[in-house]
């Protein structure tokens, strides 16, 4: 790709610039640190502000880590935007610059097609405690799907969910045909774009950074997201109706860089698997309170918003339209991502039955 800014920096030169400057940052960083200088410091890095469940996760780590630790390691958490977007945390993840992030599992999918699943419309179960013991012991996550991601120097450490994925618009939505002419707003994932278009509207990829923006000067009607993040980015303020469709929870991987973690002590290591695993049925559990107080939060800011919540029927339909994402999975990801699905529904089932 040849596009240039200033008419002669390529963007593999700027990408380059840019790994340059988030370095240099990272080392500066250090220097301001030098006070904590006798404590190794770990650097773990979010896609979402400070507040966010990716925040409340990260906070948790740090302070359980430096409580085990002694005080030997230091977790600095840097909250989105400080060190770039999510493509970007995943790549200083990858070359050793970060310890820790959190990824999206639109953007991994590049790397591991399996991850590309989560995308697919009303696959994970209703009961969060299924949904805990898949997204932390699957041996389709934690194998196949872990090992391609091993191929780009990524270790996954743990998976959750953030909440379910609420619409939000400007007019009620509660059948397929509703969506028709709705530029409703995705991130840049090819299953995404097509899970809208099975839905009936026009999907608009676009930045998270950009989405307020979007909404208010009507270059899109709607977007989707957990109620937490609709309530600190103020979605709410540029939308009048929010949907609760079933379709989907917004799950995020942990990641570390599979080098580094190899590299460590085994003393080390162990504390971040105990840590990971510790982690686990909190953030579970706080999701879900995030979640229900930021709603109130909204109630209360904008008490006219009109809050909609789908019928067992409404949602039938939707998930009827969404049937042929199945087969359009193992098109845009391949048969390793239609494999993992498979899988997967089948770990669902059995655990369901539990």
């Amino acid at each position: 790709m040849t596009i240039t800014a200033s008419g002669d920096l390529t963007m593999s030169t700027l990408s380059t610039l840019k790994k340059m400057v988030l370095t240099a940052a990272m080392g500066l960083t250090l220097i301001g640190h030098a006070s904590l200088a006798a404590a190794e410091e770990w650097k773990f890095a979010l896609e979402e502000v400070s507040g966010s469940v990716q925040d409340a996760y990260a906070q948790k780590f740090k302070q359980l880590i430096e409580e085990k630790s002694g005080g030997k390691i230091s977790v600095t958490v840097y909250p989105y935007g400080a060190l770039g977007e999510s493509e970007d945390l995943t790549e200083l993840v990858a070359n050793g610059v970060l310890q820790f992030t959190h990824g999206s599992t639109g953007i991994l999918g590049s790397t591991a097609p399996g991850m590309q699943v989560f995308s697919v419309p009303y696959l994970l179960s209703q009961d969060n405690a299924v949904n805990l013991k898949l997204l932390t012991e699957s041996p389709t996550i934690y194998g196949p799907v872990a090992d391609k991601l091993k191929t780009r120097n990524l270790r996954l450490l743990s998976m959750y969910p953030e909440g379910d994925m609420v619409w939000t618009t400007n007019k009620v939505v509660r059948k397929p045909a509703d969506f028709a002419n709705v530029k409703m707003r995705v991130m840049a994932s090819p299953m995404l774009v097509e899970t809208y278009k099975s839905f009936g509207a026009v999907p608009t990829p676009l930045p998270y950074s950009e989405v307020y923006g979007a909404l208010q000067l009507k270059m899109i009607d709607g977007q989707e997201n957990p109620v937490f993040a609709i309530e600190e980015m103020k979605f709410y303020e540029v939308n009048d109706v929010m949907t609760w469709s079933g379709h989907q929870q917004f799950t995020v991987a942990v990641l570390s860089s599979e080098s580094w973690y190899q590299g460590l002590p085994a003393e080390q290591r162990a504390l971040i698997d105990e840590t990971v695993e510790e982690l686990a049925p909190y953030i579970f559990e706080t999701q879900a309170k995030y979640n229900d107080e930021r709603l109130e939060k909204i109630k209360q800011a904008k008490p006219g918003i009109q809050l909609v919540r789908l019928t067992e029927d409404e949602q039938a339909a939707f998930r009827k339209a969404s049937q042929p994402m199945r087969e359009k999975l193992v098109q845009l990801a391949g048969p390793e991502a239609g494999s993992v699905l498979k899988a997967l529904e089948q770990e669902i089932m059995e655990l369901e039955k539990q």
